[in-house]
Order: structure tokens, then C-alpha cells, then sequence
């Protein structure tokens, strides 16, 4: 059996596919299962035991004129029709994601509960037990309907020996000695308004030192490198500065080694969900129960707003979301869950 996944971005979106690959391979070991992806997260899957091919959808290049379609569209069509693919399982839910996965071949397609742009023209949309629930399971639910069980929830991410031994000495280059306790925060995020203020940041910055806990802050980006100087400037001692220094997989190895992660509703933070990290995640205009740290939706902070969970890139009202959170309700939360885990 032949099978194709299709889920194409954003990272943290990439991030709560993962688990699909488990599940298929746990129930179908002999299928052969191949990802569509857009370049920004493809490093997710290199070397996932449970994919057996890749191919990379490269939208800037469709998008560029009409001369790039057709050079771009024949190659790709022609790669899909060579997987021979009994069925697609179209994760993202919009218009490029069920053109790719009709031009598949599949004869069986299907998709989530909540599909856009048409796509459910194409593909079958699951409305399974989870149609409600957190968007993990939404994407599992997709596979239960192929028959698959789901015995356990994994997300495969595997960093290569060299990058293992590359991320001590980023960590000490950085200012983080070997062995020193330390937090990771994402800074950034694609929505303004899923973005803490940097104000904020600084002082839960100055605190965490206060606590011998070293702050890492980590992003990407020209938009993260300008939030994380203002936070450099307005914090009392400098953070240490990762932002646009790690590779996607050297990112989940400094995560993997911290102690607790900080951030908005944003692709790190859910890495680190993935990653079993205790993680404290900041929400206002996206809700824990769709979108909170998979596993432990109980760290999520929520903005105490009646016009929370708007779904909007900015905020109508013009107001800066998160800053309703405040940094000593963030502090305490940390607290518990070092207590906890000191326990």
C-alpha cells in the first residue's frame, strides 16, 4: 500500500502532523509512505524512520509567473503519478493541498474536519471523535478512518550523531556553561499578536537568573533578531541570544536539553510539547484546547479577554493580545511546574 501525506507548513503545523507517521507505519509497517512538504520544514522529516520519501513542494516557484507553473507543475505531477498511491491524506485543507493530492491519482482521499478553499471537493473530510479536540488528534483521527490504531502518540524527530555533538558547544559559545540549568523562550511568532512583550520577556528574563535558571531565547528571522535586542536591551543582564543560530533539528536538541520552554502559540513551542519538554505556552487569540502544548494543555496561559480565541493575525481592537498575561502569573506557573518536577 502506497500512501501519501500531504502537509505543507507552517512548522508547528508540520510539528502536529508527525505523529500521523507513527501511526501509519505501527499499523501498516510494509506501506510506503511519502510526505509532501514546503521547504521551510522539510528538515523535520529527514531521517524519520517511519517516512519513506519526501518530496518538497516549492510554492515560491508555481507562484513566481505563469512560465514557472508550467515549468514546475509537469515534474511534480509526474513525481506523484510515480508513487502509484492508494490514498492521500490531505492534512492541510486547502486549495494546493487538494490539488496536489487529486493530482496523486489516489482513488481514496481524505482529509480533516475542517477543510477551506474547496478542498473538501476533493478529499473526504473526517469528522471524527476529535473534531472538537486539540488539532493532534484531529490528525490522527484522519488515520483512524484508514483503519489505523493508535496505541500511542509519538513524535519523530531524529537529530543526527553530528548535530548531538554539535549543540553542546552552540550552548557554550553562547554563554551557556556544560551542565548549567537553563529555559528556552520563543520570542517570535507568524501572528503579531501571538507575540509576548518584550518587556515582559526582559523581566521574566531577569527572573529566571535570579532563580539560576539561564535564559535562551530562540526564533528566526529578522522580526525575532529585533525582538530579542530590545529584550537585550531592557533586561538588567543579558539573555543568551540564539535566535537564527540553530538548525531545526540543533533546535530540538537545545530544547531537549532545557528545563522548561516559554512561548507563544508559535512552531518551537510546539516542538517542545512534542518533545515531552514542560512547556508554558501564552495564548490569546488561539485556544489551548485546539492549539495548546499537546499533552499538557494545563501550562497553558490564556489572555483573560472576552475577545479571546478570534483567530485573527492582528487584533482589530488594535491591542497588543498578550499583554494581559502578566510576567508574575507566568513566574508562578513556572514555579509549579519546577516544583513539580523537582518532586
Amino acid at each position: 500500500m502506497n500512501i501519501l501525506v500531504v502537509k505543507l507548513s507552517a512548522i508547528g503545523d508540520v510539528i502536529h502532523a508527525l505523529p500521523v507517521s507513527y501511526a501509519i507505519k505501527e499499523t501498516f509497517p510494509d506501506a510506503r509512505l511519502t510526505w509532501v512538504v514546503e521547504p521551510p520544514a522539510k528538515e523535520l522529516l529527514v531521517d524519520n524512520p517511519y517516512i519513506d520519501d519526501i518530496i518538497v513542494f516549492e510554492k515560491k516557484k508555481f507562484k513566481a509567473s505563469l512560465g514557472g507553473f508550467l515549468a514546475n507543475f509537469g515534474p511534480l505531477r509526474r513525481r506523484l503519478k510515480a508513487g502509484n498511491f492508494d490514498i492521500a491524506l490531505d492534512l492541510q485543507g486547502l486549495g494546493k493541498s487538494a490539488a496536489i493530492a487529486y493530482f496523486s491519482g489516489a482513488p481514496k482521499r481524505f482529509g480533516t474536519c475542517d477543510m477551506r478553499e474547496f478542498s473538501d471537493k476533493i478529499s473526504k473530510p473526517v469528522r471524527g471523535a476529535n473534531r472538537n479536540g486539540h488539532i493532534v488528534e484531529r490528525y490522527l483521527d484522519v488515520v483512524r478512518a484508514i483503519g489505523c490504531r493508535v496505541d500511542e502518540v509519538k513524535f519523530p524527530v531524529v537529530v543526527s550523531p553530528r548535530d548531538k555533538e554539535l549543540v553542546p558547544k552552540i550552548l557554550t559559545k553562547a554563554g551557556v556553561p556544560e551542565g548549567a540549568s537553563y529555559a528556552v523562550l520563543a520570542v517570535g511568532a507568524n501572528w503579531p499578536n501571538k507575540r509576548w512583550p518584550t518587556d515582559y520577556y526582559a523581566k521574566l528574563s531577569d527572573w529566571l537568573y535570579g532563580k539560576k535558571i539561564i535564559p535562551v531565547f530562540v526564533g528566526g528571522g529578522v522580526v525575532d533578531e529585533s525582538l530579542v535586542a530590545e529584550i537585550d536591551a531592557k533586561a538588567e543582564i543579558p539573555p543568551v541570544n540564539l535566535v537564527g543560530r540553530t538548525s531545526l533539528k540543533q533546535l530540538a536538541e537545545v530544547i531537549s536539553g532545557s528545563r522548561i520552554m516559554v512561548g507563544g502559540d508559535t512552531g518551537p513551542v510546539h516542538l517542545a510539547a512534542g518533545l515531552k519538554v514542560p512547556t508554558v505556552m501564552l495564548m490569546g487569540p488561539t485556544d489551548a484546547v485546539r492549539n495548546g502544548p499537546y499533552g499538557q494543555t494545563e501550562n497553558a496561559i490564556e489572555v483573560d479577554r472576552s475577545c479571546r480565541y478570534c483567530w485573527k493575525r492582528a487584533c482589530p481592537k488594535g491591542l497588543d493580545c498578550l499583554a494581559a498575561i502578566r510576567v508574575e502569573e507566568v513566574q508562578k506557573k513556572i514555579e509549579g511546574i519546577i516544583k513539580k518536577g523537582d518532586g
